[in-house]
């Protein structure tokens, strides 16, 4: 478990485990022999991908970015990505149940970022967290309805749609402030309405960017994911988002990174990106 203060605030990284993609999907256009260098695949090609969600805790609100892959995955999608289940008892070892989160943030709505938002118990879904107010893109809603050949795999609607029915999830048309400190801001790329989450407290700055930098060796601008539906805006967020966040020394949280939950982004001697963790 990793833990942090930013200003007045609290960063906790919990995760719902380790889940496997393909490298060859997981990286895109990027050519084997180039990223097999950060990341080793084994021998069916499958690399390792975490699932990390963030826990903030603001003094007044706790509030969880991101719910991971949860257990609902049918069969055949387990036989795929493994569905590991590990968020309730991650948050568990951090002191949290489920009934003390105030707000969930999803950035978008692909499965494996909104998994806990509900459990499924018999033959009907319930939230995850009771308690809690729900946010999320409401493009992203209004995409997963059409289930497009491309990626209908990736929207399953018991992550949301008994929330939006009931009216604990709340949809949002672009950027806005949730709470004093904690809003969201669009960056397309991987999806057209994705979000990140931008953490603001005591003049330091952290961002969950979600899948618009998914790991530590997904730094470089041209090193963007085959999920990704919009690569070029990917690039195109991407050199947006570090125009701010390198020189204000942002906290950047890698959603899918299995062993740096954060860093910082900082360019080496030769311009390179890199990522620095915090001390």
């Amino acid at each position: 478990m990793h833990r942090l203060t930013l200003g007045d605030f609290e960063l906790t990284a919990v995760s719902d485990g380790t889940y496997r993609l393909d490298g060859g999907t997981f990286f895109g256009v990027i050519p084997k022999v180039m990223w097999e260098k950060k990341v080793k695949a084994d021998e069916l090609n499958y690399v390792p991908v975490g699932l990390n969600s963030l826990v903030v805790r603001t003094g007044r609100e706790t509030i969880l970015i991101e719910t991971g892959i949860g257990n609902k995955l049918p069969e055949r999608l387990i036989k795929i990505f493994g569905q590991p289940a590990k968020l309730l008892a991650s948050l568990a070892t951090a002191g949290i149940s489920p009934e003390e989160i105030d707000i969930v943030i999803n950035t978008h709505l692909h499965f494996d970022h909104c998994g806990w938002n509900t459990v499924q118990r018999g033959n009907h879904v319930f939230p995850t967290f009771p308690k809690a107010k729900y946010y999320a893109p409401e493009g992203e809603w209004r995409h997963g309805r059409l289930q497009l050949s491309r990626d209908a795999i990736s929207y399953m609607s018991d992550n949301y749609d008994p929330l939006i029915q009931s009216g604990q999830m709340e949809l949002l048309r672009g950027d806005r402030e949730i709470v004093p400190g904690v809003s969201v801001k669009v960056f397309p790329g991987h999806t057209e309405y994705m979000q990140a989450v931008i953490i603001r407290s005591g003049g330091k700055t952290a961002c969950y960017v979600s899948d618009l930098i998914p790991t530590s060796s997904h730094l470089d601008l041209n090193w963007v994911m085959a999920f990704d539906l919009y690569p070029l805006q990917t690039t195109e967020s991407r050199q947006r988002y570090y125009a701010e966040a390198i020189p204000e020394k942002w906290l950047t949280i890698f959603t899918h990174d299995p062993n740096i939950p954060w860093a910082y982004v900082e360019k080496d001697e030769k311009q390179r990106l890199v990522a620095r963790e915090p001390s």
